[in-house]
């Protein structure tokens, strides 16, 4: 029930014939006036429910959110669109709210008209099933390749914060084909909500990689119910700040984890880089280098594949600054390059996590990303996709 730990919530999930026999339409709303706010993929061909969904946020503070797993209603032309706005539409008739105040998420095939009257028959039976006791339910109804849900939920005094997340493959910022909804009852403004969710996601959602591969679907909505009984102060805005990014950092965790076909998490982290930015940039490199990915399936300690990948990070029209002599690495606890000078270390590479060190030796700068392995099975599971 991780949506609907906070008050104020209720969540249905309900199977609406898209996909074969699981669940795959969710609903989600708030109880009263909510506030709220979304991120969405930088992706150039934005899926039909990403354009409605940001013209809707742009006039109406969201107070219900509908995702469709199955069909990602991409790539869709006009048509699209129209459907988009009806589903929007029929959950606003349902639920006594204006469209404007609804949000459609959708994940699947990439291509494929959205069935719309399937849609619309699963919301009126997800609108009868709205409970408290909901958020398993509509959890799973937004999953694809996922082998499991991913539901998180962080508590502060007097407030909750819970949240939903679907992705496992096309997992890359920004964002990273990942949908993530989270609830609170802590109470947020009208226009405020965007200032917590911006940076809880560019240090959990926006560090994270499967695939390399940017979605045209991403979002994550953040909803507040404003129910929590508590008196705001600066206190307590650090403490729920602190709760979000809890939820989205273990959300965009158990994504990578369950990453199609991947057997290992890598955990990498890059330091003393000359800038933020370019640590970041570095470590996104490695984690999306194939050979990096393909190297840790196989269990394989080959460490120069993650400074090759370091030493070609894109960065501001060029590669982000690095001095081969000034470089430490450590692979999974072992140092196997201090200062420039091979260690002659082998590190035992058999778990299912692997860290990855790497001190640049240049500046303050700093950053983490979570990856995971490349295996037979992602290609199979990918080749496979629509059959």
């Amino acid at each position: 029930m991780s949506i609907t730990a906070p008050l104020g919530f209720a969540a249905a999930g309900v199977h609406a014939g898209i996909r074969r026999e699981k669940k795959d339409l969710a609903l989600v709303r708030t109880l009263g006036d909510g506030t709220g706010a979304a991120m969405w993929t930088r992706n150039r061909v934005l899926a039909a429910p990403v354009v409605v969904s940001q013209q809707h946020l742009a006039c109406a503070e969201p107070q219900a959110v509908v995702v469709n797993s199955g069909v990602a209603n991409a790539a869709t032309g006009d048509q699209g669109v129209k459907d988009a706005r009806a589903t929007a539409e029929h959950a606003a008739a349902l639920l006594g709210l204006a469209p404007e105040q609804v949000l459609v998420l959708s994940t699947g095939v990439i291509g494929a008209p959205l069935p719309v009257g399937l849609v619309t028959a699963g919301l009126d039976a997800a609108a009868y099933a709205l409970s408290t006791d909901g958020g398993a339910d509509a959890a799973t109804a937004i999953l694809t390749t996922d082998t499991r849900a991913k539901q998180a939920v962080s508590t502060g005094p007097g407030f909750t914060v819970g949240g939903m997340a679907k992705g496992s493959g096309m997992i890359h910022p920004n964002l990273a084909t990942m949908l993530a909804v989270l609830a609170t009852d802590y109470p947020l403004a009208a226009g405020e909500a965007i200032d917590f969710l911006r940076p809880a996601v560019e240090l959990s959602f926006n560090s994270i990689s499967v695939d390399g591969e940017c979605s045209t679907n991403d979002a994550v909505v953040l909803l507040s119910s404003g129910a929590a009984p508590l008196e705001r102060t600066p206190a307590s805005d650090a403490s729920f700040a602190l709760a979000l990014r809890a939820v989205c950092a273990d959300l965009a965790h158990q994504i990578v984890a369950d990453g199609e076909g991947a057997t290992l998490l890598a955990e990498i982290a890059v330091s003393g880089a000359a800038s933020g930015g370019e640590a970041k940039a570095i470590a996104q490199r490695i984690a999306t280098s194939s050979l990096v990915k393909t190297a840790l399936f196989g269990r394989d300690a080959n460490w120069g594949r993650v400074l090759a990948a370091a030493g070609s990070a894109p960065w501001n029209g060029g590669y982000a600054r690095l001095d081969p002599a000034l470089v430490s690495l450590t692979y999974n606890g072992t140092a196997v390059l201090v200062a420039g000078a091979p260690q002659n270390a082998e590190p035992n590479v058999d778990g299912a996590v692997c860290s990855i060190e790497l001190d640049l030796g240049l500046g303050d700068g700093s950053a983490g990303y979570l990856t995971s392995d490349l295996s037979y099975d992602y290609v199979r599971i990918n080749a496979d996709y629509r059959s």
